[in-house]
């Protein structure tokens, strides 16, 4: 049993995963594009006219953590049986894209998108994302175009997942309109797939792991980097190759975020609230992630009266987007800021803490209001 859908079978009967009726779907529909994709070669007027045969339509698979698309692109990806495809985590592959379109403008010969997208294409029939999210007003304008090429004029296959439906990708991002005909493209050439199921699989493989770990030290420390890997499904030996990022805070700012990878973000609380920051670069991060690891938490007191504010906002923002909040902490919620200015006030930042420690809470999509 070697293909995607009866490796995905296998996996029901053993009883490793639930039955799902949507995940169900999206591996036939996988399995479908396997199928194409392991079959098809250039047709005689393809290689009379030494052009590239239009590729088969791609698949763009999205829903709330947790749902079972990075195990569907796993199973997808490891048993496509052709030697041109390639995985790559999208925040990584657009890194790739700024450096070659670099390259490409300094050899001043027109627009350099097209060369780029024809240079990653070499060699690739099939590119499979991870997590496909858009944050950059740079990488926002170019992406029609660089996806066009990919798709029409080099002929390349586009699997993605994502944590948003295509509608929802840079919403409410600075000048968005440049981003639109994106959308248009992937609705044109992608059949969007929808993982919408009430079970969020990923919160399992937490199993015992809280979300408040006290006091600091090692043991703490190595909670949440132990929920960081279960939730990434990164491998712990390659710690040292976790990709960072720089989230677009608008304004010509950004956020540089150590850790992030697969919707999830690694902070210190001195990097978030020993900085003079406002309630917009929370709800960027908010809007950005579906989980925030904040380490380094203090016990706080008068002196440090700013600091207990910014952790309010960055608290309420997380909370009105329905983040998932992992941290590492001197105290319990109820024992970090017990005396000061506003000390009263933070009680309502206790509370919302207790709650979003609950499994009701965890169980909820990220950005659901309610």
């Amino acid at each position: 049993m070697s293909g995607m859908l009866a490796r995905y079978e296998a996996l029901v009967a053993a009883g490793e995963l639930r039955p799902d009726a949507q995940q169900r779907a999206a591996a036939e529909r996988l399995q479908a594009l396997q199928n194409a994709l392991e079959r098809g070669k250039p047709g005689f007027l393809d290689r009379l006219f030494a052009r590239k045969p239009a590729p088969p339509r791609g698949i763009y698979m999205w829903g709330g953590v947790g749902r079972g698309k990075s195990m569907l692109m796993d199973l997808f990806v490891d048993t496509l049986a052709i030697e041109r495809k390639r995985r790559v985590h999208f925040h990584a592959f657009m890194l790739e894209v700024d450096a070659l379109i670099g390259e490409e403008r300094a050899k001043e010969a027109g627009d350099p998108v097209g060369p780029a997208a024809a240079r990653i294409a070499e060699g690739v029939r099939c590119l499979a994302f991870d997590e496909m999210v858009v944050n950059n007003t740079a990488d926002a304008a170019i992406m029609s175009r660089l996806f066009t090429a990919l798709i029409r004029d080099e002929g390349v296959t586009v699997v993605t997942t994502s944590n948003r439906p295509p509608r929802d990708l840079y919403k409410d991002g600075l000048n968005r309109s440049l981003f639109l005909p994106f959308i248009d493209l992937v609705e044109e050439e992608l059949d969007v797939l929808a993982l919408s199921g009430p079970v969020d699989y990923r919160l399992d493989r937490l199993g015992e792991i809280d979300n408040w770990h006290t006091p600091l030290g090692p043991e703490s420390t190595a909670q949440v980097r132990e929920a960081f890997f279960r939730l990434t499904d990164y491998k712990p030996e390659d710690a040292a190759h976790v990709p960072s990022a720089d989230l677009d805070l608008g304004g010509g700012r950004t956020l540089r975020v150590p850790k992030s990878l697969k919707g999830v973000a690694v902070f210190s609380f001195k990097r978030l609230c020993g900085e003079n920051r406002g309630a917009a670069d929370y709800l960027a991060i908010a809007r950005a992630y579906h989980t925030v690891i904040v380490v380094g938490i203090p016990v706080m007191g008068p002196d440090r009266r700013n600091e207990a504010i910014r952790f309010t906002k960055l608290v309420d923002a997380l909370y009105e987007l329905r983040v998932k909040l992992f941290a590492t902490a001197d105290a319990e919620p109820s024992g970090l800021y017990p005396a000061g200015d506003g000390s009263f006030e933070f009680a309502r930042t206790v509370s919302r803490l207790e709650e979003m420690r609950s499994a009701d809470y965890m169980a909820l999509g990220h950005g659901a209001q309610g």
